[in-house]
């Protein structure tokens, strides 16, 4: 007899898997991840790493997310094509209600992050719907569902190419991650798709980010096809491009890489390759018409010994309240700071009406003389919080805007994720500014240092608007100095050089 699946079982079931993987990360990664820590020689790369292993046992323990950027839903849907449905919503429109219900559940609400219409209105939808469904039809009576959350900044990072068929996927890749910068918040995992069509190379590359990593126990046991030799190979050499984590340098930049292939034309060769980031999030689970799916919570054990602290004898530690363009022309790169006092935000939107407004000749609403703005889009704060989890996203989106803020608005210095681009940081050293990068993937640590929070202006345009934190010892390091130079530029050459000379280990 054919499965019977519920209305309410399935949303039910979407709902509670994007809970689930807001706060978890799979076990899979965690054990990656320490081994990569263990094994790190890179002090910068080393301390990211710790921060986000720390990061990841908060979340687990608290039930907050792991990353601020909350995602955008990713639903792989396997209908077997004897199942039968108790409802009368499209399929669409389950997985809506279940990332609607998701989303908004007043324990652990998520930040909404999707807009609707990407041209004009860029509206936000404020339950993070709709979600991106794929859908196949297969033998059988259950649905298999993998769900998945995917942020802006590993998406963005996404890159296609048609090849031609003689021509190097190897070559390609290595060519093209060092393009990718560190926006997508390494050590993650490179999804591959080859062959078929454009559309069909792209969904190849995104579905294999959901398999496992198992990169360790394939190095273990050595390849056993042409297609895992492709793999160690494309590992080892991504990783002696010496990115490491946080794009600050050091040996591990991918903990795995997963390809897929399909048939494609004889003049074709269709590439495509996404990154998943520090911020790992997808769950599995089938539904068989008995209700609905349950996942078990990884166990506590999992997690490595790691407990990131402030370190205060190698920290300096800094007052924003009676911060000088002085002392921000004094911090050297890679300089690691604690940060005490008030900032304030802002992100895409509030730059561009920022921008908007000065073009007008009308006054700020906020005094940003000798400040310093933070990139951020925080998450809802529930129970005791003052805010909820709140990384940093990608600077670079800021990048046109820098030499802007720096002229006319008095701002002294800017706090973000990962590089910088050559505009930003001409801009940097023309006005003697400072970049300084806080880790991406670790929202839930860095939202404890946070003491207070309160919105000043642009209300309108909800977790955009610009705040004003009140931090206490908030960890940043110095990514561009005052003389222009980058350590997202100098790390990587810095390690790649090293790693030439260092044997190939198992990570």
């Amino acid at each position: 007899m054919s499965a019977l699946i519920k209305e309410e079982d399935f949303i039910q079931s979407i709902a509670d898997g994007i809970q689930f993987i807001s706060y978890y990360h799979p076990v899979d990664y965690i054990r990656h991840l320490a081994r990569a820590y263990e094994r790190e020689e890179s002090p910068a790369a080393r301390d990211a790493m710790a921060q986000i292993l720390t990061n990841s046992r908060m979340c687990a323990e608290g039930k907050r997310p792991l990353c601020q950027d909350t995602g955008i839903v990713n639903v792989f849907l396997k209908v077997g094509m004897d199942v039968r449905f108790d409802t009368r919503l499209t399929l669409q429109d389950l997985c809506d209600e279940g990332v609607r219900r998701g989303y908004t559940n007043p324990d652990n609400p998520l930040r909404a992050s999707v807009l609707d219409d990407p041209i004009f209105a860029r509206k936000n939808t404020r339950d993070n719907t709709p979600c991106i469904l794929h859908v196949d039809l297969v033998p059988g009576d259950k649905v298999d569902v993998q769900i998945a959350s995917k942020g802006g900044g590993s998406e963005n990072k996404s890159k296609f190419a048609m090849l031609n068929p003689s021509d190097s996927l190897v070559d390609w890749v290595l060519k093209t991650v060092p393009t990718m910068g560190a926006g997508w918040c390494p050590p993650g995992m490179l999804g591959i798709g080859v062959g078929g069509t454009a559309e069909k190379a792209m969904l190849m590359a995104k579905q294999s980010l959901m398999d496992d990593i198992d990169m360790y126990e394939l190095l273990a046991r050595g390849p056993q096809n042409k297609l895992e030799e492709l793999r160690i190979e494309l590992y080892e050499k991504v990783n002696a491009l010496g990115i490491g984590a946080q794009g600050l340098g050091g040996l591990t930049t991918v903990l795995d890489v997963k390809i897929s292939t399909f048939a494609t034309h004889a003049a074709s060769k269709p590439v495509a390759m996404i990154p998943n980031c520090a911020a790992t999030r997808h769950a599995h689970f089938v539904l068989d018409g008995s209700g609905p799916a349950r996942l078990d919570p990884p166990s506590l054990s999992e997690w490595p010994e790691v407990h990131w602290a402030p370190d205060y004898n190698k920290s300096r530690q800094v007052d924003l309240n009676t911060l000088t363009p002085e002392e921000v022309a004094s911090w050297k790169p890679g300089q690691t700071l604690l940060l005490s006092g008030k900032m304030l935000t802002g992100r895409d939107a509030a730059h561009k009406r920022i921008q908007d407004m000065l073009a007008k000749g009308e006054s700020l609403p906020v005094d940003f003389t000798n400040r310093v703005i933070y990139y951020v889009g925080p998450v809802d704060p529930v129970r005791d919080e003052v805010v909820g989890p709140a990384g940093p996203t990608t600077s670079t989106r800021m990048d046109k805007f820098t030499d802007m803020m720096l002229a006319q608005t008095g701002l002294i210095a800017m706090i973000g994720k990962s590089e910088r681009g050559p505009v930003a940081i001409e801009a940097i050293r023309k006005h003697k500014s400072a970049y300084l990068m806080a880790v991406g993937g670790a929202a839930y640590l860095v939202s404890k240092a946070i003491r207070e929070a309160r919105v000043l202006a642009f209300d309108d345009l909800g977790m955009e608007a610009i705040y004003e934190f009140d931090v206490k010892d908030m960890p940043v390091t110095v990514a561009v100095d005052a003389q222009g130079t980058s350590v997202h530029t100098t790390g990587p050459k810095e390690w790649q050089a090293r790693i030439g000379k260092i044997p190939v280990a198992v990570a």
